[in-house]
Order: structure tokens, then sequence, then C-alpha cells
């Protein structure tokens, strides 16, 4: 069944590896295929990826749109050890995220540390600023820290 996407003028939605930008009016399209989306809205980049939790949310988005878990498995994994120990009451849903890594639905795994990042941004209101060896020059995609 194809995923019907509405794009609101100059929204992008990413496609695999690619972006696709919205012209400027509102528009609807199908789908048909099992390719990666993700909205804009819905990504975290090198630069924006400053707290444990968006670090793992942006190693899982690779792990996603390059459909690629054995590449980014270590990352992913430090990335875990990492949120366990900066917040431990994350446990259930990290191990709800592990469940869903582990039998392939990156997308589920997206939702639930979407999920988490929601509450964060609610109790905590400055983020820490990124360092230099996690910034990666890359638009949307980043894993290779």
């Amino acid at each position: 069944m194809p995923l019907r996407i509405e794009l609101k003028p100059f929204e992008r939605i990413v496609i695999g590896e690619s972006v696709l930008i919205n012209a400027g009016t509102r528009t609807c399209f199908l789908i048909d295929g099992e390719a990666p989306v993700l909205r804009e809205r819905d990504t975290v980049t090198a630069e924006t990826a400053n707290t444990p939790l968006k670090r793992l949310y942006l190693c899982v988005q690779t792990m996603y749109l390059k459909n690629d878990i054995p590449r980014y498995r270590m990352s992913y994994f430090g990335f875990v050890k990492e949120l366990r120990e900066t917040l431990p009451s994350a446990r259930d849903t990290i191990d709800a995220v592990n469940g869903h890594i582990s039998s392939g639905a990156l997308y589920k795994a997206l939702k639930e540390i979407r999920k988490l990042m929601k509450s964060e941004e609610r109790c905590s209101p400055e983020p820490a600023p990124v360092t230099p060896e996690l910034a990666v020059p890359q638009p949307l995609l980043a894993c290779d820290v």
C-alpha cells in the first residue's frame, strides 16, 4: 500500500539518501516501495545532536536512511551506553528501541526515541554545545562519529 505524503510549501522530505524539497505550493504524492522516508522535522543533524539522546537518534536515523544496521552497530552501542549512564530512567524505552533494532524495525525505534526527545525538550532548557569531533559535515545524515 503506497504511503501518502502531503508537503507544505518548501517543506523537505528525506527518501533514502535523497532530499526532496517542495516548491511554493502545497503538494500531495504517493510513495510506493520500500524506501526509508523521513520528514525534515523528524530528522536530527550532526550540528543539532547535542545530547546523548539526540546522538542516539542520529545514529538510528542514519541506520534507517542508509539501510545499514551492521555498519553503525558499534556506534549505536556506544550511544546506548552513554544514554544509560546519563538517563537511567529511560531504561524501558532503551530496551524497546533495542528490540525494534534487533528485529529491523528502525522506524519504530525512531518513534520511541522521539517520545523521549519530547520529554527531554520540556525538561532541559539549554542543551550542551556540540563538540568538534561530533560535528560531521553532512546535511541530514551522520553516525560515523
